[in-house]
């Protein structure tokens, strides 16, 4: 997996005050944390902090706290403003060599569908996944490849078989699926809707 530095500064004014006062000049606050370290309230400018929120793929942190303090992490939360959808804070998740951890990977999708050669349409219903992993072994992103992926078929969480990974999802989780045209969909649905009242209609028949 790919390592991204981001440059931090410790964060000693805790209050809202300040944390909207950082926010004004461009910074985001936020805190590093790990099972072997205590939490350090940091800051880090929101231009670099941007690129590893908004991502296709999952990245280690190699976050470097002003005062020579090193760490490998991961991002672990971000939240955002409700209005503006500017980043307000984050967390960071430290990295111990060799321990499982729970993290979100984007999912990638490859390949022309056999569904939708055939006309079909494609939908992706989910675009990251959360696995549990080691943390040596992190993957940049799970890649599905729905090449062969049917009309009227969808590809399920139980489907994935990656060594080493476990999906922290129901195994029924639908993650792609190919339908028909909307065309054909709706027509087909008129003529259940036709069908039905000449069942009724037969009924009444028998009963005369």
């Amino acid at each position: 997996m790919e390592k991204v530095t981001l440059n931090a500064r410790l964060r000693k004014n805790l209050a809202k005050s300040a944390n909207n006062e950082l926010r004004r000049l461009g910074k985001v606050p936020g805190i590093y944390y790990s099972k072997k370290d205590a939490p350090v309230a940091i800051e880090v400018a929101n231009n670099d902090l941007t690129p590893l929120v908004f991502t296709g793929e999952a990245h280690v942190v190699a976050l470097d706290i002003e005062g020579g303090s090193k760490h490998d992490c991961i991002l672990k939360d971000v939240q955002f403003d409700p209005v503006t959808d500017r980043i307000v804070h984050f967390d960071l998740l430290g990295l111990v060599a060799g321990a499982k951890i729970s993290v979100e990977v984007p999912v990638h999708f490859t390949g022309t569908s056999a569904g939708v050669r055939a006309g079909g349409i494609i939908q992706e219903f989910i675009h990251k996944l959360n696995i549990s992993v080691n943390s040596d072994n992190i993957p940049e992103f799970i890649n599905i490849d729905v090449s062969d992926l049917k009309m009227g078929r969808s590809i399920h969480v139980r489907d994935l078989n990656i060594e080493g990974v476990t999906f922290n999802h129901p195994a029924d989780t639908v993650l792609v699926a190919v339908t028909p045209p909307r065309g054909e969909a709706t027509a087909a649905e008129g003529t259940e809707e036709r069908t039905e009242p000449e069942v009724i209609t037969k009924g009444k028949d028998k009963d005369e």
